[in-house]
Formats: C-alpha cells, structure tokens, sequence
C-alpha cells in the first residue's frame, strides 16, 4: 500500500461547503494527507445524486444550501470554536460572509474564488460591480479592517492559486537562464523589483484542455470538465485584466476603477466570448478566451512597483484559457441562442478517454521573448495518482491541500492570498499530483503568422502590446 505524507492534524470538525466535481476530489486528499477525528466531517450539499461515496466513509451530510440568512445558524452548528478547518468549494455562497464569520469563530478557512451571494452575477445591472476587482477589493478591504487573526486562505486552486507560485518558479528560472541574480527575494517589494529588472512586460495565465470523451456533445447541454455553474458564471461576468505600464493603446471599451489598487481595467463584453492570442507548449499558437479571474488582478497587483495610480511598473496579466472541445462548443451555443443550457454535465475520469490540462504562465517581452512554465497533467497520470477527478480537477483540488498545509503551518497569517504564501512550500506539497512542471521558451509572439490579407489594428513597433494580442 501506498504511503502518503502526513502534513498536519486538523483539530475540530471539517467542514465542507459544496460537493461537486472539485469536492469529490479534495476528500480523498485530505483523507490522504491529515490527521483528523472521522466522526468530525461534514459535507454540506443541497443537491447530492450519490451518496455512497459519503456513507462509506461515515461522513455527516448536511443536506442544506448556505444562503445569507442561514450561514451563520448552519455553520455555527458544527464549527467549534478556535478549532477545524471549513474548505468552500461552493457556488452562489459569498465567501467573504463566510470567511468573516470562520474568523470570528477561529476556523481556519479556505476558497478557490472570491464568489456572492446567488443572483449577483446575473442580477447586478452594474457591469463594475459584477467584476473580480470589485468581488476581491472587498475582501482586501476586510483584510485592511481586521488585519492578522486566523487565517483564511482566498482564492486558492489552480487558477487562481498555483499560477502564483508558478510566476515565482518562473521569474527565477528566467533570472538564472538570463545571468541575472537568481537571489530569492524576501518581500512582496523585492518580488516586484524582480520582474521589473528582467524586463517582463506581462503574463498569460495560458491554458489549453485537450481532455475529451467517445461520447459527441448533445444540444441543449453543457459540457465542461470543471463546475459549469462556476464557468457559465465567469463567463458572464466583463472581461478583465490587470494593466501594465507598457502599453501605449487603450481599448474603446476599456473602463478604469477609481479606487482600490487600480491595477486592473475592465472590457464591456462577456470574457467567454473575447478572445486573445496566447502560445501554450502542445498546441503553439492558439486562441484563448480571456475570462475574468482573480489572478489577473492579484498578480498584476503584487508586482506592482510604485503608487498604484501611477505606478513606476506593472505587469499586464490576464487568463488566456482555452477549455475543452465540448466546453467551446458549449460556449458557442449558449451565446448563439442566447439561453443557457438546461442540461449540465461533468466529463469525469471513466469517460474521458484521452488528453491534457497544460495550464501555466507565459511571462513575456523579455530578453529571452516568452517563458511559459506549468503543469501538462495528463488523464492517464491523473489516474494513477487520485480517484474521483480528472487533470483539470486534481490541478485545483491539489492546490486546496497545498493552501490547507500553509494554513495550518501559518493559524494566524490573517487573510491571504496565493501570491503572499510562500510559494516552495506550497508547491512541495502539490508537486506530485501535477504531472510534468516544466519551462519551455518560444519566439513566438502575437505578431506570428498574422494574416496580412486584412486589416488589423495592431501595433507593429512592440510585438507585446495588448492591442496586438487582443483578437476580438
């Protein structure tokens, strides 16, 4: 039998909030990895079809949803207080709320999205409020109000959450690869100062998931290898990116925040159907969507030298994804006709029969052009390693036990995000589930192989200007 690390004791109840694809994964790793008392788990789940899988193991199902009037009765219920750990991995329940309330409890707390209340996403008339930087400067802003206390962990899967530490990985594999001082920097302030020395103009959070099943996508279904929900969410949600002091062109649609970090700017148009130019290793060039996520706006942030206002330099940063054949082709009926889907389904580990999740950073405009590093996890790897989920799922669900294993090392770290964690130790812990981390240069830029034949709005004298990777 295989032998697991150890990485801690979980002291009081676990409390898991959502059981979807993402939460049938994260069990078995918990289960794996901590010592914990059996009669102390607790999953809450409205809508659970199988229930096997949590009454084999004994665990306490709480078949409820968390809503804004009874989270506090819910959760108060089973939490102790200064003791356990809540792991959200739900949709249409405000983090924020919850988090606030796990530290008033002293309940260690962890997410992979700063997610509202249900209805936000569709329900808000006010396309600013509806952004990432608005859902994430509100919890920045309780982090300003109640600094250090227990500590809460936010946004913290694969993306958001493990392309952090990678953008580290890779700042240093530049730095050594170019003969610059590959010292590791100790503050947030030297991080930046980084990036800024090497010359890195921005970053993808590039991805491509090739993962696909015998089965051919029904109409009137959609078909995604992670939460639909969550993606149909996002995806709705204006396209966002953080804003680099490089570029030179302003989208016409662009919108600006007056307050916060003002390190990100907004597009009025859905970012499930805005697409960009990105490279990732398998496919080369391809199209990505630039769908709004938390790490656009965190990393463009924290590597921000300077005033954020007027900043000396930051990076553009942005999510360049694109998901898997049966998930683009759901995207395309849904914006189509206008309506979405009344069918919703997962594409688990037994049906997928062959492919990838090669998720990682492309940090470009540097001596060396493009750097992308990540992970290319497999189907037939992610089998190997854990039950219950696909690539795409064991990239997030290992991410959750990275950030679970820091939390406990870090009780009182007071509210954190993935870019402020130290990034060896979290990646020490996710490393064997990730398949394949690897660096890869090209000279690819968005300029390559760009179709003369008609008129584009580029900008040839820099290659990396948004302008140029901006393709719809």
């Amino acid at each position: 039998m295989t032998q697991f690390p150890c990485h801690g004791r979980i002291d009081g109840p676990i409390v898991m909030i959502g059981f979807g694809s993402i939460g049938r994964g994260t069990l078995p790793l918990i289960e794996r990895h901590f010592e914990y008392d059996a009669k102390k788990v607790y999953v809450i789940e409205p809508e659970l079809s199988d229930h096997t899988f949590l009454a084999q193991r004994g665990i306490h199902h709480i078949e409820k949803a968390i809503t804004r009037d009874n989270y506090r009765e819910v959760l108060g219920s089973v939490f102790e207080r200064g003791r356990g750990f809540c792991v959200n991995l739900s949709v249409d329940t405000s983090s924020l709320d919850i988090l606030r309330f796990c530290r008033e409890m002293g309940v260690l707390y962890i997410d992979t999205v700063v997610e509202p209340w249900a209805g936000f996403y569709f329900d808000t008339e006010d396309n600013a409020a509806r952004t990432n930087y608005a859902l994430r400067q509100a919890v920045r802003d309780e982090k300003a109000k109640t600094p250090g206390g227990t500590t809460a962990v936010s946004c913290c899967g694969a993306n958001p959450g493990m392309v952090s530490w990678f953008v580290k990985e890779a700042l240093l594999t530049l730095a050594r690869d170019t003969g610059a001082d590959a010292t590791m920097p100790e503050s947030r302030e030297g991080w930046a100062r980084l990036m800024q020395s090497l010359g890195v103009k921005g970053i993808h959070i590039a991805e491509r998931d090739t993962q696909k099943s015998t089965r051919h996508k029904k109409i009137g279904t959609f078909v995604n290898t992670w939460s639909v929900e969550g993606f149909i969410s996002e995806g709705f949600q204006p396209a966002e990116l953080g804003w680099g002091t490089h570029e030179t062109w302003f989208p016409e649609d662009g919108n600006r925040f007056d307050t916060g970090c003002q390190a990100a700017i907004w597009l009025n148009r859905p970012g499930a159907i805005t697409r960009v130019h990105t490279w990732c290793p398998t496919p080369g060039p391809q199209f990505g969507f630039l769908v709004t996520h938390n790490e656009a706006i965190s990393i463009a942030d924290y590597y921000t030298v300077g005033d954020g206002a007027a900043p000396e330099y930051r990076p553009t940063c942005h999510y360049a994804y694109h998901p898997s054949d049966d998930a683009v082709l759901s995207l395309h009926e849904l914006f189509g006709s206008g309506k979405i889907q009344a069918r919703h389904h997962i594409l688990d580990e037994n049906e997928i029969t062959e492919g990838k999740d090669e998720l990682g950073v492309l940090l470009y405009g540097h001596a060396k052009n493009a750097l992308w590093f990540g992970s290319r996890l497999s189907i037939e790897e992610t089998r190997d390693l854990a039950p219950f989920q696909n690539a795409t799922g064991l990239q997030v669900s290992s991410a959750v036990l990275a950030g679970m294993v820091w939390a406990l090392e870090n009780p009182q770290a007071g509210i954190v995000e993935t870019d402020e964690m130290d990034h060896v130790r979290c990646l020490d812990v996710q490393r064997p589930y990730l398949g394949p981390v690897e660096a890869h240069y090209t000279d690819w830029t968005p300029l390559t192989n760009r179709w003369t034949q008609f008129a584009e709005d580029i900008d040839e004298s820099d290659p990396w200007q948004f302008r140029n990777v901006l393709a719809s």
